[in-house]
């Protein structure tokens, strides 16, 4: 537990899977985890904006309006943004290597860290069997995954009530059904795989909503998580060091007590 109310700079952030635009969007969470972290360099690592979601219903409350006007404006203050399109944002991708002001689209890039290594940065989806060949499946998932959403917040309701904290029910399906696990397996060894092609020495990823930092046969496997369940970010230090931030519950700058953090290193 970290025990400051100033920001904590860091040489990058990673945040991907933030799903502005739905109901199940953790927009109050971001906006306290931006007020504590500074970056030189931000990735948007794709799903920052559901406009698959938005086609269908829109929802865009002040709090989503506020991270996008948080990260606008780290961006006039000197921090580059570059962002990476996912498939939920996907007709961004029509816009790579262009500029909207102090953000540049980059459909895929590679980052140097502070100690040398190069890790290729991209939301995931093209390697995921689903969204590349079936994508009505894709959006029949999106739909039942909302669902489990919804009834999340019931239930945790009732658990805030009876003084247990949160605790997700599709989090813990995705990791007990056996079929999910395997996918998401597959999806890591694919994708340290592709890093392992490109001659680099690791992957930074989202797309899948299972945030890790991990060795897969000498590859660093980095996948940023998401701000719909757990969450969490990828920090590099000065050093070059890679950090898995879960944050834990909103604060403001008058409570002393900080992120709860689970630092990882990508060798």
């Amino acid at each position: 537990m970290t025990l400051s109310a100033e920001p904590k700079r860091v040489r990058t952030l990673f945040l991907s899977d933030i799903h502005l635009g739905t109901r199940g969007c953790r927009a109050d969470l971001l906006i306290d985890f931006l007020k504590y972290h500074d970056a030189e360099t931000i990735y948007l690592v794709g799903d920052i904006v559901d406009a698959w979601r938005l086609k269908w219903s829109w929802h865009w409350p002040q709090a989503h309006n506020d991270v996008v006007q948080k990260l606008m404006r780290k961006g006039r203050k000197g921090a580059r943004i570059v962002y990476v399109p996912g498939n939920h944002d996907e007709f961004l991708r029509d816009y790579d290597g262009i500029h909207f002001g102090v953000v540049e689209v980059a459909e895929e890039c590679i980052h140097e860290t502070a100690d040398g290594r190069r890790l290729l940065v991209l939301h995931g989806d093209r390697f995921d069997v689903v969204v590349r060949n079936a994508k009505w499946i894709a959006h029949l998932g999106d739909w039942a995954y909302t669902a489990a959403l919804g009834v999340n917040i019931v239930f945790n309701a009732v658990r805030r009530r009876l003084g247990f904290p949160y605790w997700s029910i599709s989090a813990w399906a995705k990791l007990k059904v056996k079929n999910a696990v395997s996918f998401i397996g597959d999806f890591e060894k694919t994708l340290a795989a592709e890093a392992t092609r490109l001659d680099v020495d690791g992957v930074v990823c989202g797309h899948i909503h299972h945030a890790a930092i991990r060795d897969i046969d000498g590859v660093a496997y980095v996948n940023c998580g998401d701000w719909v369940e757990s969450c969490t970010a990828i920090a590099e230090d000065f050093d070059g060091r890679l950090e898995l931030i879960v944050w834990q519950r909103p604060t403001d700058l008058r409570d002393t007590v900080g992120p709860k953090s689970e630092a990882l290193v990508a060798a």
